[in-house]
């Protein structure tokens, strides 16, 4: 009904329109045609003195300005020499047009005709100049209907004050029809009592909704279970579209990216990460193909694996998982770097070894040198012996398996029995072992703990002057037994000391050979505490000595 009655209204309003445009045109047409032609005619005066005065310079500007009008010089011959409208050479030649005609006989011509260069109905007015040719001024009825567009305000004051006339009454009419369907209860629809006509499409919409009802509640089950799945994975989930807008996402993306939270509505990943290598991973991944890249994100490193979704053979998103391999990363590269080191510490060695042996078997060395070699060769089987002790130690350290249960360690009585131990080799050096010892207790592996101190007052002796002295200290501090080792020894640069516990790493390169060791002592020692979950912290200055202390937790 409502429909009917805006038609019925749109329609008189839409007559009553066309009635009054229609007595509008009627009236003022032959006003505006003949407006029109003196315009024409006076423009035309107008461009033929100037012309006469500034020549065909004058035409090209008004070329440029010339919107409602065309100008157009032609020859007495007939040839077009200049037009506003086309190009000149492509037209054809004028001279049987009457405007033409009449301008070469009589000074001045007009006609009105179908032109079709501009497939408009136009009036023409042709001048002659002083020079012979003939200058022409065309208008199109375009700019008679232009003019008529003045009256458009009035035509569209009186065809609105129809149109709101038609829709006050429509709309006053459909209120009352519309008003129990406005208040329908579209969540409860057989709950309403209205017209019958509606009770099927209202039955309908009341199994839809209990069919919706039951789509959603499993649509936000499955949801917040994937929600709940994804938030507790330490790996970066990533979901993206084809237009690489994030779709979806767990809070260990963001950790991994450095990002604080994404802002709502649609966001672009690379406003996550711009780094040159994620976009070439999601060039290729959104080209269908599997990709992965290395992120360099806040001094971590993230392996991004990035997999197309693919639907009816178009590529539709794709899925991003990032894992952190920081650790991975700097575990490889310590692998690297200690096979590196491993096969140059062996190396040495060996090929003393077989250097001296080479001469003994090949009768080369004199008797009284056999010995001398036989030493040699026995002294570096017996560093290799050591080296790949040490070597077996921080494996075993590295993965913390095959070690002995833990038990509770007298470390006072375990530094004095290694002090012991040591004091023929200080008494070689000529260096005096002190012991500042409180008795302490601490949870721990005691072979670690003794190889620990072993190394630590064993490099106190080695790098020590002539005379030195070596202070263990060990006391109490709160929850902590502090393990203090200090010497007078030769210090260590401040740029080096974080590196001393290096593997292969030696402080005074320039005396390794003088030296004994494998290079691996403080490793131990740092692999040691990282096991019983100590902390290291080392004070040097060089030539005036070096103090290591570790903190054991109780």
């Amino acid at each position: 009904m409502k429909k009917k009655l805006l038609l019925y209204s749109c329609l008189l309003a839409a007559i009553a329109i066309i009635l009054t445009a229609a007595l509008i045109n009627v009236t003022v047409y032959r006003d505006f045609n003949d407006n029109m032609r003196e315009t024409v005619r006076l423009n035309a005066t107008n461009i033929s003195q100037a012309y006469d005065m500034f020549g065909l310079d004058y035409l090209e500007t008004v070329e440029s300005d010339s919107s409602t009008y065309r100008v157009t010089l032609v020859s007495p011959s007939g040839e077009v020499l200049f037009d506003t409208a086309a190009d000149a050479e492509s037209l054809a030649n004028h001279a049987d047009r009457p405007e033409i005609i009449a301008a070469n006989a009589e000074g001045s011509g007009e006609s009105t005709r179908y032109s079709e260069t501009l497939s408009l109905e136009t009036y023409y007015y042709a001048i002659q100049q002083a020079d012979g040719n003939i200058l022409r001024v065309a208008m199109t009825m375009d700019s008679v209907y232009a003019s008529l567009l003045a009256m458009l305000p009035l035509m569209l004051l009186i065809a609105a004050v129809v149109f709101i006339l038609s829709l006050i009454f429509a709309s006053w009419q459909s209120k009352r029809i519309i008003k129990p369907i406005n208040e329908l209860d579209l969540d409860h629809p057989a709950e309403n009592d209205v017209y019958p006509e509606l009770a099927p499409l209202l039955l309908r919409l009341q199994k839809q909704n209990e069919m919706i009802a039951g789509q959603m509640a499993k649509l936000r089950q499955a949801q917040n279970e994937f929600a709940e799945i994804t938030n507790h994975m330490r790996e970066g989930f990533l979901v993206i579209d084809d237009k690489e807008e994030v779709l979806s996402y767990n809070k260990s993306a963001l950790t991994l990216l450095d990002v604080t939270d994404i802002e709502e509505g649609p966001q672009h990943i690379l406003s996550l990460n711009r780094s040159e290598s994620l976009r070439e991973t999601l060039d290729k991944v959104l080209a269908g193909e599997s990709a992965e890249c290395l992120l360099e994100i806040a001094e971590r490193k993230v392996r991004l694996l990035a997999n197309p979704v693919i639907d009816s053979g178009r590529v539709q998103g794709a899925v991003l998982l990032l894992r952190d391999t920081t650790e991975q990363e700097e575990r490889e590269k310590l692998r690297r770097e200690f096979t590196a080191n491993v096969s140059h510490e062996l190396k040495t060695p060996l090929t003393s070894i077989s250097g001296y042996a080479e001469i003994i078997a090949n009768g080369l060395a004199r008797p009284e040198d056999v010995q001398r070699f036989a030493g040699s060769i026995y002294d570096e089987v017996q560093r290799l012996i050591s080296m790949i002790n040490d070597i077996i130690k921080l494996s075993r350290l590295d993965e913390e398996e095959g070690l002995p249960q833990r038990q509770q360690i007298d470390l006072a009585e375990l530094t004095t029995t290694v002090c012991e131990r040591l004091q023929s080799e200080a008494d070689k050096r000529d260096v005096k072992i002190v012991l500042q010892l409180v008795p302490c207790s601490i949870r721990g592996v005691g072979q670690v703990l003794e190889e620990m101190v072993y190394n630590l007052v064993d490099n106190a002796i080695k790098y020590n002057r002539e005379h030195g002295q070596v202070t263990v200290t060990l006391v109490e501090q709160g929850s902590e037994a502090v393990l203090t080792v200090s010497d007078t020894g030769i210090g260590i640069p401040e740029s080096e000391q974080e590196r001393v516990f290096e593997r292969f790493y030696r402080v005074d390169k320039s005396h390794s050979d003088a030296v004994p060791g494998t290079g691996l002592g403080l490793s131990i020692v740092k692999h040691g505490a990282m096991v019983h979950r100590a902390k290291i912290t080392v004070e040097s200055t060089v030539g005036k000595g070096t103090s290591v202390e570790i903190r054991f937790p109780h």
